[in-house]
């Protein structure tokens, strides 16, 4: 397996199917910023609701292949495998990575379980053999990680990218600029208001004419 994250803003996202197995998968694209289509005959309330409120788009009918037109990802996700088959089968012919969930064969890719903090994600993977060990995996990871990752780590991540540009502006190519980055990753010496990276920076900046703030 390739372990890659994809880009899903503004993305053509398909889920065939809008039941209990369908809505985590809704959530987790619209949580990446996909565009969804869901197609099914009938929606429990949860994606039904979504529908209403316009953040997914729900044709109430069963699947045809046109729906995957301008579709750059798929997800078989009724609880008819023939169905999830053909939307598989269909999906790959065309080009487009597709998940048929509890399929392995028919799919392109897998869902791991994921830790979350902000833009930090922690993602485990069985290669589909056993989604149930990846979920207990995340528990106790999730455990271990409370203990260390605090839950504003995600806002510490943006600062952190933020001053991580505006030092590759600054510092030229070379050894001290690496050792700055990995320096500034360390959270214990880099809180934003006591980093002697950023307030070197800061002079630095200051020097070519005004300081910038993070």
């Amino acid at each position: 397996m390739f372990p890659i994250f994809l880009k899903l803003e503004g993305r053509a996202c398909l889920v065939a199917g809008a039941g209990t197995i369908a809505a985590p998968k809704i959530a987790s694209l619209l949580c990446a910023g996909g565009v969804v289509t869901v197609v099914a005959p009938r929606a429990n309330p949860e994606i039904a609701a979504q529908a209403q409120a316009g953040e997914v788009r729900w044709h109430e009918r069963e699947f045809v292949p046109a729906d995957l037109d301008g579709t750059f990802l798929a997800i078989a996700a009724t609880d008819r495998q023939s169905v999830n088959h053909a939307v598989a089968q269909e999906a790959r012919a065309r080009g487009i990575l597709v998940n048929s969930v509890d399929d392995p064969p028919d799919c392109d890719f897998y869902y791991p379980s994921v830790v979350r903090r902000g833009d930090l994600q922690i993602a485990i993977s069985t290669a589909g053999k056993s989604p149930a060990l990846a979920q207990r995996l995340r528990e106790e990871l999730h455990r271990q990680i409370d203990s260390l990752l605090p839950e504003d780590t995600g806002v510490w991540l943006d600062q952190l990218g933020e001053t991580r540009l505006r030092m590759l502006a600054a510092f030229p190519l070379g050894e001290d600029r690496k050792q700055a980055l990995h320096l500034l990753a360390r959270r214990e010496h880099c809180l934003p208001e006591e980093c002697p990276v950023q307030q070197a920076l800061n002079r630095i900046l200051a020097a070519k004419g005004g300081e910038i703030q993070p």
